[in-house]
């Protein structure tokens, strides 16, 4: 995904404001590193558009909240596939 930081910044907050997917789905989906993703969403957002961004914030902290959920799902299932 080229193009103008800020265009693509403005399209990552919205798919992620949207679908409520974490960073490293985000970067999957726009082929783009999970580093430029998260400054894009943090950085480059916050002074494009100050709406949005909240918007992303909020999605982001409730992921980072629940990641170690997931991580502890994707353990279970990963020494269930050993047995």
């Amino acid at each position: 995904m080229k193009g103008l930081p800020e265009e693509r910044a403005i399209m990552l907050g919205e798919y992620i404001a949207e679908t409520h997917e974490t960073v490293r789905q985000a970067a999957k989906h726009f082929c783009v590193s999970k580093s430029t993703v998260h400054k894009d969403v943090t950085e480059r957002l916050q002074h494009i558009n100050r709406q949005l961004y909240s918007e992303v914030k909020c999605v982001l902290e409730k992921n980072k909240a629940e990641r170690h959920l997931r991580g502890g799902l994707a353990t279970r299932e990963k020494y269930k596939k050993l047995k």
